[in-house]
């Protein structure tokens, strides 16, 4: 895994020279989004919504990977990112790569998480019992940040634990198969999981704990600093794309167009979405969220790849890896 990250953080690095800001004249920026992830601003991308709002040809441009996002900003390829995961940023800003979050795209703490086997029996009231126990955890991951932060609350001694590295799909396998005694992930692994088990705490529990699991919007910090307006105009169309679909205005037309879009069938959008939520403009320039919750959050997430030996080194502080001076703007101060 050290050997991945390293390579990503370095081509980042390499990349740095050429990552130049636009002017406040351009005609045009680039956008990156994934493909089968569902999120309102499709809708407001397949209306040509931000094309108007912001005055100038936007071009989206679809990724596999978050990590690739980043190699992408940093070659000045791409101006915004939209849902990149909180690894691969802080992978990248930890190599030295100038880039800020400026949004959170979507927050789905719920699928991300720890799940006891049934045959236990334990929850939140007697995780105490966990002391002893085997369990399956992706290292180096968010999900290994949030089990790590879980046996911190529960007062579990890790050391006590027989930890063992595997991805979400192995962990839920040993779960169904008695070979682990509980197990963490996210996704589809997290769902084959609670199959055979139970979590210990809900996402909103997790959420007031600080265990956050997120996507951000980020982009490189010479673009944001020289177009603050036009990003907050980005912003805002994402917002009111966001509070469309939460408030339930959207229906299942909306969310038709965000298949679409995504490149998914109706009813797998509606199981994916199901699992996110979209805090608005006033919450995500809360301590919370951009008002200090991030950074905290994204230090211990570096701490932790750290740890794992997956990256060489964190920053002392994330501090300024995040700009709240775009969605300030955009929410009117």
């Amino acid at each position: 895994m050290k050997t991945t990250l390293a390579t990503l953080a370095a081509s980042s690095a390499l990349a740095l020279a050429a990552q130049t800001g636009q002017a406040a004249d351009l005609d045009e920026i680039t956008v990156a989004y994934f493909l089968e992830w569902p999120l309102p601003m499709m809708a407001a991308k397949a209306e040509g919504a931000y094309d108007e709002a912001l005055g100038l040809k936007v071009n989206w441009v679809s990724f596999e990977t978050g990590t690739a996002m980043s190699a992408a900003m940093a070659s000045g390829d791409v101006q915004l990112a939209v849902s990149q995961g909180i690894p691969p940023f802080v992978v990248a800003a930890s190599a030295g790569q100038d880039l800020q979050v400026i949004d959170v795209a979507v927050s789905y703490s719920e699928n991300d998480n720890c799940v006891v086997s049934a045959d236990l029996e334990i929850d939140k009231t007697t995780a105490s019992e966990l002391a002893g126990k085997k369990v399956a955890v992706p290292l180096g991951t968010a999900a290994h940040y949030g089990f790590l932060r879980q046996m911190d609350h529960f007062g579990i001694d890790l050391a006590s634990l027989d930890i063992v590295d595997m991805a979400p799909p192995e962990g839920a396998a040993a779960l169904a198969q008695g070979a682990v005694d509980f197990a963490c992930g996210y996704g589809g692994g997290l769902t084959r999981m609670k199959e055979h088990g139970n979590v210990l705490l809900t996402g909103a529990e997790k959420e007031e704990l600080g265990i956050l699991v997120f996507d951000v919007t980020s982009g490189p910090a010479e673009f944001l600093a020289e177009n603050p307006d036009l990003v907050a105009n980005f912003l805002a169309v994402t917002a009111e794309a966001n509070s469309r679909w939460t408030s339930g205005e959207g229906g299942d037309a909306m969310l038709e167009v965000m298949a679409k879009e995504a490149g998914m069938d109706f009813e797998a959008a509606r199981g994916a979405i199901d699992t996110m939520s979209f805090p608005d403009l006033e919450e995500q320039l809360s301590e919370k969220w951009l008002g200090g919750g991030i950074q905290t959050f994204m230090k211990g997430v570096a701490d932790v790849f750290v740890e794992a030996n997956s990256i060489d080194g964190a920053l002392d502080s994330y501090e300024d890896a995040v700009n709240a001076e775009p969605m300030t703007i955009a929410h009117g101060g």
